[in-house]
């Protein structure tokens, strides 16, 4: 991290007010004046301005409620992103935690804690996500059976993990899988010859989308929250 980046995070600077902080001679680094901005920040470092100890601030950590038509990224020249429905001053580091597609809606995470993110999206954890799937055509029990037994997807060498399914209605299913596939939910309705046309997820783990937000909202995680999605199994 530059040390003009780290005073934007640490003091609530803007990267101007930064830039001129340091250029001023106001910021130290190891007991030593630094004036340039693009100085590399040890990660231990012990920084100053004005004579004031900086410290980074925790991780973030959010859930956000994604609208359809928002991209999973934090930048697109054609759609708008989860990114753009935040505040620009909480945006800094965020990254998004399993990402979902334009058109699917739902429960979406943040973070600037990547161990933490790889720990609740990465496959090998087994985090379980949950999704209220509507197709085009009713569903028949085959199909539903065939989802719990996993389903070799297009282009797979090695079918699904098997799946929980719970039906909805007779076009709307509730389905929990445990992996990460490319556009796996769509890909599994259409091995068992079914499109779908609404998409929306429910869950991470035990963590279900706040009934009190509506599309476009977001809040910050609990405490218990974070630690609840990072222990093994994830609920």
């Amino acid at each position: 991290m530059r040390l003009d980046q780290f005073l934007t995070r640490s003091a609530g600077l803007s990267r101007k007010q930064a830039k001129i902080a340091i250029r001023g001679g106001r910021v130290t680094m190891a007991g030593q004046r630094w004036k340039k901005t693009a100085t590399h920040v040890d990660a231990n470092a012990r920084i100053t301005l004005d004579g004031e100890p900086q410290a980074l601030p925790g991780h973030r950590y959010l859930m956000i409620h994604k609208p359809e038509g928002v991209v999973s990224a934090t930048t697109d020249s054609e759609h708008p992103t989860v990114l753009d429905l935040l505040p620009a001053a909480d945006c800094a580091d965020l990254r998004i935690v399993g990402r979902l597609d334009r058109n699917t809606t739902g429960l979406l995470l943040l973070s600037t804690d990547g161990q933490w993110s790889h720990r609740v999206m990465s496959p090998r954890f087994h985090c379980p996500k949950t999704y209220h799937v509507t197709v085009a055509d009713p569903l028949d029990n085959a199909a539903l059976q065939t989802l719990r037994d996993g389903v070799l997807l297009h282009g797979e060498k090695a079918p699904s993990v098997p799946a929980s399914v719970e039906p909805v209605a007779e076009s709307q299913l509730r389905l929990t899988i445990t992996e990460g596939r490319y556009h796996q939910v769509k890909r599994m309705l259409a091995a068992v010859g079914h499109r779908v046309v609404a998409l929306h997820r429910e869950r991470i783990g035990d963590l279900a989308l706040d009934p009190g937000m509506a599309p476009g909202d977001h809040r910050a995680l609990s405490d218990e929250e974070v630690h609840r999605l990072a222990e093994p199994g994830n609920g």
